[in-house]
């Protein structure tokens, strides 16, 4: 398949209820409720909407805003208590940039345990530090992804969801993505928000002084989706030690642009568990640092954008239908592997993404003798919608 990249899609002017809405159901007196997620998801349409329709008296404003700054960062009940009398709602958003907020929301909530408090952040370093232990037992976390297939379900149906399948692989699912009106304008937007944001968090952290560095490491990571990453071996291609990558793997997890998958060992000696894979977050940002945005029959790298794909939106399911599990891969040093591993419900659940239809349906053989209670699913396009849609 060939894309015309100025052909007119009909995707502009949607409207996608989010999987929080409406997000009251998530608010309670006397406890802050934290929205974090990538920069450019939604978190704060997510919030305007809500704020739309609240009855509470609301006051909301920005990190961003110096005198806010200032007053929350005090420390100072003279300052902070008279900022937010007469409300019954605070909502800040990108909190991540007001100092010590956390002992700020602390106070708020402490001494006016009516109150609701909202935080959205695109930074989880910085808000996640900030708000930890202050508000130990006082705030709820939710995090907000780029669109998922579930949320899509609100403006198509299945059936048109698998027709542009092409689209989210390529593309990704970015909601300014997604209402793009040509293919031309799709390459726009994925590449501008990589450059002009996806590192932008992390190139503010003060540990971080080079983007090139950052930029090559992100850039080696896109061509080893689905596959072990050695850090020695990344540090020496990009210049730097074993700590150093490691250190930008994490802010780069803490940033939402990748996730990391952890090898599983429970029985056999011969597991692999001393390396780990990273997937992006979103499939439009990994084709961006690569510069490429070809159809998937121009492509050798389909396998790749498929387990990615299917990983994130399985993240996203599970993170939204509340599924607690802890992930893996499986693989053996004699190259027996199995793409997702999913522990949960005191049950082993075995995931191979697959592109084309396998001509086996069965586990390797190891898994299957070592975890002989577990299962085992191949997912295709021709059955990925149950695995990744409620």
């Amino acid at each position: 398949m060939f894309f015309d990249k100025n052909k007119e899609l009909m995707y502009s002017d949607l409207m996608f209820k989010r999987s929080y809405e409406p997000l009251s159901e998530y608010l309670q007196a006397g406890k802050a409720l934290l929205i974090y997620g990538p920069r450019r998801v939604g978190k704060t349409t997510l919030l305007q909407n809500f704020l739309k329709s609240t009855p509470f008296k609301y006051k909301l404003d920005s990190g961003d805003n110096i005198r806010t700054q200032q007053i929350l960062g005090s420390q100072d009940f003279s300052q902070i208590l008279p900022y937010i009398e007469g409300y019954e709602l605070l909502a800040i958003d990108e909190a991540q940039n007001i100092p010590n907020i956390g002992m700020a929301v602390k106070i708020i909530v402490d001494q006016r345990p009516d109150i609701r408090v909202i935080l959205t952040g695109s930074s989880s370093f910085e808000l996640a530090g900030q708000v930890g232990e202050p508000l130990t037992g006082r705030k709820q976390t939710l995090t907000l992804y780029s669109l998922s297939q579930s949320e899509l379900l609100s403006s198509y149906n299945k059936f048109e969801l698998k027709e542009k399948l092409e689209d989210f692989l390529v593309y990704g699912s970015y909601p300014e993505v997604i209402q793009a009106s040509t293919y031309k304008q799709k390459v726009e937007v994925i590449t501008e928000i990589s450059n002009s944001y996806l590192v932008k968090d992390i190139l503010a952290f003060d540990r971080v002084k080079n983007s090139k560095t950052l930029l090559d490491l992100l850039k080696l990571l896109a061509f080893q989706v689905g596959s072990e990453v050695s850090l020695s071996e990344i540090g020496t291609k990009i210049g730097v030690d074993y700590k150093t990558v490691q250190r930008y793997l994490d802010l780069l997890e803490k940033a939402f642009v990748i996730v990391r998958l952890g090898g599983f060992s429970r029985n056999l000696r011969n597991e692999v568990t001393n390396k780990a894979k990273y997937y992006f977050l979103d499939n439009g940002i990994r084709n961006s640092l690569i510069a490429q945005f070809n159809g998937i029959s121009q492509r050798n790298d389909i396998g790749q954008l498929w387990e990615n794909f299917i990983f994130i939106e399985r993240l996203k399911h599970r993170a939204y239908q509340a599924i607690y599990a802890n992930m893996y891969f499986w693989r053996t040093y004699n190259q027996q592997e199995i793409d997702l591993v999913e522990d949960r419900d005191g049950k082993l659940h075995g995931y191979e993404m697959k592109w084309s239809a396998s001509k086996t349906q069965n586990a390797p053989q190891q898994w299957a003798e070592a975890y002989s209670n577990s299962s085992y699913e191949i997912i295709t396009p021709d059955t990925y919608q149950k695995f990744i849609m409620s």
